[in-house]
């Protein structure tokens, strides 16, 4: 197989990056603003005939169900767009808009309803497109349109089960979500139709005023799956070069829409697919059709072609669907993680003087967890990349250009990485969201800034995690006066402990971005803070609140079994946050594989190097986590010697030994397998092997054993003060309503706070 030694070496480094002091200091990207001011991020460039007024990309976050079910974009895509033009972004990009419907089986609902909004159906959808266009222009912003050929063997396979029709990819390929299902290949006379369509699609985006196109030619979708020897193994006609398909695409792009509309092209250096998982590509079945993925040298050369076609503009990553954490970085992932990709094309096209059909240098957008305003400025002055790309530091916060360039870094909402909104939200069938900015995806629900109550209220919060100071800050900024109580010392609640190994940089940036917040409206009067203050019930009815709210979080869960008072234990975020309890302890078992259970792991095993081993009684480990989250742990715990157990019950604690029942049966998943998603619960697979109860008894030696089981609902004090007649309103948010993620926690925090 072949690899590339720089990709090879970046694979490497995205897990251990966290082990090397060195590394990890430039890593750990901070919102600092030593470089202000950021003269290079908002500095002019031209693409093409274009003038784009800063060097600030939004990336393609997906719109899914942003539109009515005939893909005519609504208020909802406009409003959520036009939030972003008007916090500064300098060029918008849509998500991915199919020009395949009727022939990508996996795109179109039943009933030829979408999901996706559409340019290719008819005029009825065009009014949409003329709005954003024009609302975007209103506040001096570009938007480019991102067209797809289609979704092929990444598409939903439901398409055979509801329709009979199978999904399609540029040769016989299994499908990414159902190995068992495959992807017929497409016909040549197919293909042309897409090239059709796709120039039609660019004529109407045209007309309707948007200011470019942007082809989806990365992550494994169709067209990277015609233009790359991994997937595209066919041997005659025009699209057996694997090269031809793409170029066929925007020479019709061009034919359709003249010399000086802008044509971007997304598209990753590598797959990475051969570094990623070495042999296991020629053992597994989903992965072995796989290893002849284009090189970097490869790439590079077919993105030549693609200038001569009539490309004026790239963004370059690594990675596609099936090491899913490489196009989607999630938390774990390094600050920059992809600056010497876009370096390494820059440096190329440099070289080569190679210059657009326009005459001018050819941008090349670097992506990657980029939300770090120095990091950003510092990217461009050192010559890495032309442009930089953000997604969810946009959807975390619309205002971060116009922060960045006044100057109030310290005011910007930052990303956590966590992708439960952005990423989770659609893919469980919602539209995207944000975790920390309930207002994303509900622009046109909510007002940027909510109307002053209207009866002034005075508010107990109890409870200063992120739904207690989230709701007592919304509440605040609307008049009423608001008291929040926390009994620990420390602002944060969950946030604290779960901000404590280096590979969570991100919620450590949003752990002290709610602190100072908090901390400001203290200072300018608008809440009172009681830290080290335990409420109860007999003090809040004394009080006479109008309105109490509780925010408390969860009871630990614990393990009652044999054994349990001889060994040494500790709740994982006991530990985190107290990490001297480790004490001398060199092996370390944690019972409960979720995403704390597993985090916790990976902070262990490469921060503190224990010998570490996780028990999950579930078939997979972090089940409700986004793919690319839980890809990247596994993956490099697998690197670095963690043992993952997974259908195993723990069952007593015996002379320093945890005694567990472990399903051993052959269809038990592999617990190490990130090739392959875990299906949405409401979506079965036919084709999964049974697997059967095959039940055998082991012994663990631990020195630690971890608690990582979650929690429940702490909601004692709730229905004691309901009962108690304790205010005229009483509310319950956060994990002490059910125990939940960030997402929930702000979402109804937000929604309290506008409504009362």
């Amino acid at each position: 197989m072949k690899t590339d030694a720089l990709v090879q070496e970046l694979i490497d480094s995205y897990g251990n990056w966290v082990s090397d002091g060195k590394r990890s200091q430039q890593s750990m990207g901070s919102m600092t603003k030593n470089l202000y001011p950021y003269d290079s991020i908002f500095s002019p460039i031209r693409v093409n005939h274009l003038v784009i007024k800063n060097r600030i990309v939004m990336a393609p976050m997906g719109n899914i169900d942003m539109c009515e079910e005939t893909g005519r974009p609504n208020d909802k895509m406009l409003q959520y767009f036009f939030a972003r033009a008007k916090g500064g972004t300098g060029l918008l990009t849509t998500g991915l808009i199919p020009i395949s419907h009727g022939i990508d089986n996996s795109i179109t609902e039943m009933g030829k309803l979408s999901y996706f909004p559409r340019i290719d159906r008819s005029r009825t959808v065009q009014a949409g497109w003329r709005d954003l266009a024009q609302g975007c222009h209103a506040f001096g912003s570009r938007i480019f349109i991102q067209l797809t050929p289609g979704l092929g063997r990444v598409g939903n396979p439901q398409c055979l089960v509801n329709e009979l029709k199978f999904p399609v990819s540029a040769s016989w390929n299994p499908n990414f979500y159902i190995s068992q299902i495959p992807c017929a290949r497409i016909s040549d006379g197919k293909l042309k139709k897409i090239v059709k369509n796709t120039g039609q699609a660019a004529a109407d985006a045209k007309a309707c005023g948007l200011d470019g196109v942007y082809l989806h030619g990365h992550e494994g979708y169709l067209l990277e799956q015609m233009t790359n020897p991994a997937f595209n193994r066919r041997k005659m006609g025009r699209y057996a070069n694997w090269k031809q398909f793409g170029i066929d695409l925007v020479t019709e792009i061009r034919n359709r829409t003249g010399p000086a509309y802008p044509i971007m092209y997304r598209i990753d250096l590598s797959l990475a697919l051969n570094e990623t998982y070495g042999s296991t590509m020629e053992k597994e079945s989903a992965l072995k059709k796989f290893t002849n993925g284009r090189s970097i040298e490869d790439t590079l050369e077919y993105m030549e072609d693609l200038v001569r076609a009539g490309v004026d503009m790239f963004d370059v990553d690594l990675g596609c669907y099936d090491n899913w954490w490489l196009p989607h970085p999630p938390a774990g992932m390094p600050a920059g993680c992809f600056l010497q990709i876009s370096k390494y094309a820059k440096d190329y096209f440099n070289n080569k003087g190679i210059k657009s059909n326009a005459g001018v240098e050819v941008p090349i957008v670097a992506v990657g967890k980029l939300g770090y305003p120095d990091l950003a400025e510092q990217a461009l002055r050192d010559n890495m990349c032309d442009m930089v790309m953000l997604g969810r530091p946009l959807l975390a916060d619309p205002e971060w250009p116009n922060k960045v360039y006044a100057g109030k870094v310290e005011e910007i909402c930052p990303c956590i990485g966590c992708q439960e909104g952005c990423i989770n939200e659609f893919v469980d069938g919602g539209h995207p969201q944000c975790a920390v900015n309930p207002r994303t995806g509900f622009e046109d629900v909510h007002t940027a800034i909510p109307a002053d109550a209207k009866i002034k209220k005075h508010i107990a919060v109890i409870g200063a995690g992120p739904a207690g100071c989230n709701f007592a800050l919304q509440a605040a900024a609307r008049g009423h006066k608001v008291d929040l109580y926390e009994k620990s010392g420390s602002i944060g609640g969950k946030m604290n402990p779960g901000s404590t190994p280096k590979g969570k940089f991100d919620f450590n940036n949003y752990r002290m971005y709610v602190e100072a917040t908090v901390i400001k409206a203290v200072e300018e009067g608008m809440i009172d803070v009681f830290l080290n203050t335990e409420c109860d019930l007999d003090t809040l009815k004394k009080k006479s609140y109008d309105t109490i709210v509780t925010a408390i979080g969860t009871k630990a869960a614990e393990l009652n079994v044999p054994g349990y008072e001889n060994m040494k234990t500790a709740q994982a975020t006991e530990l985190l946050e107290n990490p001297e309890l480790l004490g001398e302890a060199k092996k370390v078992v944690i019972i409960g594989g979720g995403v704390v259970g597993c985090e916790t792991a990976y902070w262990l095993s490469f921060e503190k190097n224990m010998d570490v081993t996780v028990v999950e009684m579930l078939p997979y480990l972090m089940d409700g986590a986004c793919t690319a989250n839980r890809g990247h742990l596994i993956y490099y715990m697998k690197k670095n010697g963690v043992k993952l157990i997974n259908m195993a019950m723990v069952k007593g604690f015996e002379n320093s030994k945890v005694k567990i029942s472990r399903n051993t049966h052959k269809n038990v998943p592999n617990p190490y397998n990130t090739w392959q998603p875990i299906l949405p619960k409401n979506i079965e697979n036919p084709l999964a092997p049974k697997v059967k109860d095959e039940y055998q008894e082991e012994f663990l030696d631990a020195d630690l054993v971890v608690f990582a089981m979650g929690g429940k609902p702490d909601d004692s004090l709730y229905y004691a003060l309901q009962e108690a007649h304790a205010a005229h309103e009483i509310y319950n948010i956060g994990d002490s309503f059910a125990a939940g993620r960030v997402l929930e926690a702000n979402r109804a925090a937000y929604n309290l706070a506008v409504k009362l």
